[in-house]
């Protein structure tokens, strides 16, 4: 067979100079110059302009006028210097062109729906519709910035390995085919032809197999775990995704984390130009988290911390605030700094927005050199109002923004509004890496579900040891061992130290609800538990979400090879299709339109 390279488009220098070589890609571009033809090859690797003048063979030049973008070609030639004012900074090969001698068309190409080459580092394909992207995937992966992306997931991936194999990990593969379990996700199941009428799950995650590998002894286990859940879509969530999955024995709450924060900072700093703003991270216990940002994924990028100032208003003449407190509710506030500037559109938008997270509107006192303005300083008063200013430091030209209500509703209504404000202030800085590990977190959801407690994290999660005598008494108090690692504003990575005692176990499920039915689907779980498990907690981190964030993309689709689209179709592949009569018959399963 014949050779296809000597090199590839992204190598030759002018060191090379007078080298005869093989090079074969894509044709990115193609110039016609007074009878000479450049054109830009690229493989994965650049560009290397080639030339072709009809002095040096006249059948290659003639050849060369045929060429389109994306043919796939194969050219022999020699490796000449440019003329300096042909230069291309920018090109590890912009030194260098090659002369063509010969030259192949290995596969010709129609002319693709969107356009792939990227001009003086403009992406054209930028603004092309996303289902367009996905139909035709394949070419979209040729774009500089897919293969970029791609490319830097490889290298995540493959450091974690590497490193967490010097940790003394082992890498264990769990079943895809497993057993429909009530975790909290809906399942995506699997008829059986072999068993008719039953089914397999695909896996929310490993978490069963990998505490049973803890009980099965094998301390160390880590796993690039592909996962199913069948929810709603959004930008950073697919049906499928993939989680580094890690789980150890004989540890304590504190290892955990503190393997984690080593491979996190390690990573980055090998990886990515991106700086950490702190390091250690911060180790933030749930409740502060919830009162100062109103959301437990909290962006540290920036300030905009939330204060209460329920004690300050008490008994105020402004209605909403008095009788916020009176129902046991909050007030809480945000000094929004140098927000003055804001028009009333902008001050009626995030009134807007307050309102779509349950806010009956969104009171405000801005804050000018020489008076205060606001519809609430005259219920206030000037005395009450100034002692606000002094409590959240406001100074002249910012807005304090406040909300008022049930303790649950403040939080999530500013938690929103915080993170508006960042957006319309300008506060987000890309380059920076706020990592933060929220602890301490409640056992228990607050509100029950269905008349009963749901877990905060899983069903799977420790109770905190100073907590265990009220899981009898008051177990809504009962805090746990979970860990949620975060990262500008996005939930990266959850674990928790695990229940390893039956009795403990049962607990947790009578408290959640489960029937003597339900408990049964756990009772390879209860069983193991009577044999030697030992103490034992992990993580897993979405690596999607992660990937995401390092290559500055606004959607997990950017940073996988062959994503779903937003309402859970695989394009280019035409998923989910219906299936022959045939395969219906030898499952047992008949289809019923509803």
């Amino acid at each position: 067979m014949q050779q296809y390279r000597t090199h590839t488009c992204g190598e030759l220098t002018k060191e090379d100079k007078n080298k005869k070589v093989i090079l074969s890609g894509w044709v990115n571009s193609r110039r016609d110059h007074g009878g000479l033809i450049f054109v830009d090859l690229r493989d994965r690797y650049g560009l290397t302009q080639i030339t072709f003048d009809p002095k040096v063979k006249k059948e290659s030049w003639e050849m060369a006028e045929n060429l389109r973008n994306e043919f796939v070609i194969r050219i022999e030639g020699k490796v000449i210097l440019r003329p300096d004012d042909m230069i291309n900074s920018k090109l590890k090969t912009g030194e260098i062109e090659v002369e063509v001698e010969n030259i192949e068309i290995l596969s010709e190409s129609k002319t693709p729906p969107f356009e792939v080459e990227e001009i003086e580092g403009v992406d054209k394909a930028k603004d092309v519709k996303e289902d367009l992207r996905l139909e035709y995937r394949y070419l979209d992966i040729r774009r500089k910035k897919m293969r970029e992306n791609i490319k830097m997931r490889h290298k995540i991936i493959k450091f974690i390995r590497d490193y967490l194999d010097k940790e003394n990990f082992w890498e264990v593969e769990t079943p895809s085919l497993t057993k429909s379990t009530p975790e909290g996700a809906r399942d995506f199941v699997v008829p059986s032809r072999l068993h008719q009428g039953k089914f397999y799950s695909l896996p929310q995650s490993p978490q069963q197999y990998k505490q049973l590998l803890m009980v099965g002894g094998i301390e160390k286990y880590f796993q690039i775990a592909r996962c199913f859940r069948d929810e709603d879509q959004r930008g950073n969530r697919q049906l499928e995704f993939t989680q580094l999955d890690l789980e150890m024995s004989f540890v304590n709450q504190d290892e955990i984390l503190n393997l984690m924060e080593k491979m996190m900072i390690n990573l980055v700093e090998k990886l990515s130009d991106k700086k950490i703003m702190s390091k250690p991270f911060p180790r933030l216990n749930y409740d502060d988290v919830m009162k100062k940002y109103g959301i437990d994924k909290p962006d540290l990028r920036y300030g905009l911390e939330i204060e209460d100032i329920s004690e300050i208003v008490k008994g105020c003449g402004f209605g909403v605030f008095a009788d916020a407190i009176k129902k046991d509710g909050v007030v809480r506030a945000i000094c929004a700094k140098k927000a003055a500037k804001f028009s009333r559109t902008d001050i009626d938008k995030l009134t807007e927005h307050a309102k779509e997270f349950g806010a009956r509107g969104l009171a405000y006192i801005i804050i000018k050199e020489n008076e205060l303005q606001s519809p609430i300083v005259k219920f206030l008063g000037d005395d009450l109002s100034q002692k606000i200013v002094e409590k959240m430091k406001g100074e002249p030209g910012d807005i304090i923004f406040f909300g008022a209500g049930s303790e649950k509703i403040v939080r999530e209504v500013l938690g929103q509004i915080r993170i508006e404000l960042a957006k319309k202030l300008d506060l987000i800085d890309n380059n920076k890496l706020a990592f933060a590990f929220i602890i301490n977190w409640p056992l228990f959801e607050e509100e029950f579900e269905d008349s009963h407690f749901a877990p905060a994290h899983h069903m799977f999660t420790m109770p905190h040891e100073d907590d265990y005598s009220l899981l009898d008494k008051e177990p809504q108090k009962v805090r746990s061992y979970q860990h949620d690692l975060v990262l500008n504003g996005n939930e990266v990575g959850g674990g928790s130290i695990r229940i390893h005692k039956r009795d403990i176990q049962e607990k947790i499920f009578d408290l959640i609800g489960f029937s003597e039915e339900k408990k049964k689907s756990f009772e390879h779980m209860l069983k193991a538990f009577e044999y030697g498990p030992p103490p034992h907690g992990g993580m897993a981190m979405g690596l999607d979400r992660f990937i995401m964030i390092l290559c500055d993309e606004p959607d997990i689709r950017e940073v996988i090879a062959f994503p779903k689209s937003g309402d859970g179709k695989d394009l280019t592949m035409g998923a989910p299709s219906e299936i022959e009569k045939e395969q219906l018959d030898e499952l047992g399963i008949k289809i019923k339109k509803i």
